[in-house]
């Protein structure tokens, strides 16, 4: 079990992740639990929290310690961390899952999107960092897993401010890595495709692209459970990227060997698929 092999290196077994209430976030805390990991959640919905820390309880976790906060607020998203290091002992672990989508070319989107956007799913990242990093520095290391998106480099349009600031958490992450991987402290970012997941619940954009994200999401046989294993997959085998599934790795791969070509190609299969909407099928590419 990849939660379990994670464990073995890092033995204190002690975590927090950021939207830990619901989705991705607690799919992950649902394998740490498992394994044995004592969990830290913060989340904005109290409700949530609750449920999630039973559900945990139930899955195995010595112990869940939640909190109510924005990772935008510097002062309680970092006295959170700091509060549960010094309740259980120390930090190994630190995921940075909550985040945002947002819709709109360049130059219709508001500003104040790319402000919200940015705000909280790059801000708020490196916040959790911050508050991560000392706590790893005093400790004997330990692990951030930073959550972007396959619109990190599958950069479509109309998604301007949205692929921004997934593109920034990768960045951010290798940069992490660059700087503390002396130090014994690693970094994964982990870039995946559509799921079914709560992201759209709060999505802002136009209404046809929300109606484009959840049919993706209907279509997508791949659910959090799975991609939080293969998260903590890729975490225990000392990874940096992360990109899943399959066919979004490839083009991963694609970009990486021919990124101009992959330009020209993802604006020829927008064209195809708008043709293709304008003859009367609703298939997307």
């Amino acid at each position: 079990m990849s939660a379990a092999a994670l464990g073995r290196q890092f033995p204190g077994q002690r975590a927090f992740i950021t939207g830990g209430g619901s989705g991705l976030g607690l799919a992950l805390a649902t394998h740490l639990a498992a394994a044995g990991w004592t969990l830290g959640l913060l989340d904005r919905e109290p409700s949530r929290l609750a449920d999630a820390r039973t559900q945990l309880l139930q899955h195995g976790a010595p112990g869940v310690h939640t909190w109510v906060a924005d990772v935008t607020d510097e002062v309680a998203f970092g006295a959170a961390v700091t509060a549960f290091a010094d309740a259980v002992g120390g930090l190994e672990l630190m995921v940075n899952n909550a985040g945002v989508a947002t819709a709109g070319s360049i130059a219709s989107a508001p500003i104040a999107d790319w402000r919200w956007a940015l705000e909280i799913n790059v801000i708020g990242v490196a916040i959790g960092c911050r508050a991560a990093l000392p706590l790893m520095l005093r400790g004997a290391g330990g692990l951030v897993i930073n959550i972007a998106s396959a619109a990190a480099f599958a950069a479509g349009a109309e998604m301007a401010s949205y692929n921004a600031s997934k593109a920034a958490v990768v960045a951010l992450t290798e940069t992490l890595a660059a700087e503390h991987g002396d130090d014994g402290i690693r970094a994964l970012v982990a870039m995946p495709g559509f799921f079914p997941t709560r992201l759209l619940d709060t999505m802002r954009g136009p209404a046809a692209a929300l109606g484009f994200a959840q049919r993706m999401m209907q279509r997508s046989d791949y659910t959090a459970e799975r991609v939080a294993l293969e998260i903590l997959a890729a975490a225990a085998a000392g990874r940096l990227h992360l990109v899943t599934p399959k066919a979004y790795a490839r083009l991963w791969l694609f970009k990486r060997l021919a990124p101009a070509y992959f330009v020209r190609w993802m604006a020829r299969q927008r064209a195809r698929a708008a043709q293709r909407r304008g003859g009367g099928s609703t298939e997307r590419t």
